[in-house]
């Protein structure tokens, strides 16, 4: 059916608007993310608070910090959430606040602060910036707790969950938001095509053929859309096709990139095959033309989350959602999670009442009242079958498909700082193949040797 805007927005649609203008989860915004992350390592040794209290007491006073890097409706939320667990527990005060102008800004901020002693004991942050907290020396390390069968910690995603454990030593945090792309498709463009709906079982075989039939020169529509930015968006989006076919980002070390190997090869060559040979997919330089050419029935396919469905909801575009295409029943998805990383203060009481407000703000209970509530993916799988998601799955056709794709983000993205040069290398060889400039093997192999000048230099 097509969806169509009502004159008025129902409440969870202002509160996805209201997100959409802070932290919204666009890998866009990622972008920005990326390009801040070296600024936190090397601070271990600065200067620190003073020592706290050595020995618990649960029913001492305590003041703990927190910053959302949330604004608007969502900050709004949290704060109700946090006096509501101050209420139950009158000896905890949390001062609550967004802590910086933008999320963006957060990184900064903290590693100010850890300099300075002056760190909250919890802070949101964007996945990306993992491995930097970790090596920062100020995180906590909760593995022993997160291990006890009440935390069911196995209700949150493998994506989510290794992002919180950067190096795999330690766990730093509790998963705040999860996301997936999933395959998105334009019901209008396969019609008038006569191409039948993607299903859960399509390989890489079907997707390509039917993105040829979808591509019409005379109409300027395309079957699908990528981004030739050179951004993470370019990045991100090639890494499921690398997963599915076997292939790994980095080394085991973690020291040397990987993806130039026949896995990585033969994924490219299959976006190269659409790109050039059958033209049939729509190449954005902007990585936000293609969202809107898919709204207006020009785009049959593309790949992309939760975020995408407000906006298409709003223009009425009649769409379906799928899993990704997948080869030899592998259908891994791609997650950027973010979380809620815990600070240690040397304070045995802050750190642990730290600890037991973000498991229960995490917890099932509250999460559908944040996270679902504001329009994003809920954090544990248990959540999907709540009346609460209903509503909102009601609402955004599809968002209950991505929920269950979770299960397919079976692998985080790195957070070595590294990172940051090794997306933009690959990204630039990416959008190079796609636009006839140079083939799938030497390319890689080029991204390859940056990614690796970029990893040693971290």
């Amino acid at each position: 059916m097509t969806h169509k805007r009502s004159d008025t927005p129902t409440e969870s649609e202002k509160t996805m608007i209201g997100r959409r203008t802070s932290t919204t989860r666009n890998i866009r915004r990622l972008a920005i993310a990326l390009g801040t992350v070296a600024v936190v390592a090397g601070v271990a040794g600065c200067s620190g608070a003073p020592q706290g209290t050595t020995e618990l007491d649960t029913e001492a006073d305590v003041t703990i910090t927190m910053w959302s890097g949330q604004t608007d409706d969502a900050q709004k939320i949290l704060e109700g959430l946090a006096q509501e667990f101050e209420d139950e527990h009158p000896n905890v005060t949390i001062e609550l606040s967004p802590g910086a102008s933008s999320t963006e800004e957060l990184l900064q901020k903290l590693s100010a602060g850890f300099a300075g002693g002056s760190y909250p004991d919890i802070s949101y942050a964007f996945g990306s910036w993992a491995s930097q907290l970790e090596r920062s020396g100020r995180t906590s390390d909760i593995t022993e707790q997160v291990a006890e069968p009440d935390v069911k910690w196995d209700e949150f995603s493998d994506a989510a969950r290794k992002t919180v454990q950067p190096t795999g030593e330690a766990t730093i945090g509790f998963p705040a938001i999860v996301d997936n792309i999933s395959l998105i498709f334009n019901k209008t463009v396969f019609d008038a095509a006569g191409v039948a709906y993607p299903t859960d079982d399509w390989t890489w075989d079907d997707f390509r053929t039917a993105a040829k039939h979808l591509t019409d020169p005379a109409t300027n529509t395309y079957g699908y859309a990528y981004s030739v930015s050179g951004s993470e968006e370019t990045t991100w989006q090639f890494w499921p096709h690398l997963w599915q076919n076997g292939g790994e980002i980095l080394s085991d070390d973690q020291k040397s990139a990987e993806f130039a190997s026949d896995a990585g090869v033969d994924a490219l060559t299959l976006l190269r095959d659409m790109a050039v040979d059958d033209k049939s997919v729509y190449l954005d330089q902007t990585d936000t033309k293609f969202a809107q050419l898919f709204a207006s029935d020009r785009i049959g396919m593309m790949t992309s989350g939760p975020w995408q469905l407000y906006d298409l909801k709003t223009a009425g575009t009649d769409y379906g959602v799928t899993i990704l295409p997948g080869t030899d029943g592998d259908h891994q998805t791609v997650s950027g999670p973010d979380i809620w990383a815990l600070f240690d203060h040397k304070d045995t009481n802050r750190e642990y009442w730290a600890y037991e407000f973000t498991e229960w703000l995490t917890s099932a209970e509250q999460d559908l009242r944040w996270n679902v509530e504001i329009g994003n993916l809920p954090l544990r799988s248990t959540e999907v079958d709540s009346e609460v998601f209903a509503e909102q799955a009601a609402n955004y056709p599809g968002l209950e498909i991505m929920a269950a794709n979770n299960a397919n983000a079976e692998q985080a993205r790195p957070t070595v700082p590294g990172y940051v040069g090794l997306s933009e290398a690959i990204a630039d060889a990416i959008s190079q193949v796609l636009q006839g400039q140079g083939e799938p093997g030497p390319a890689l192999e080029k991204a390859a040797e940056r990614a690796d000048a970029a990893l040693s230099e971290d």
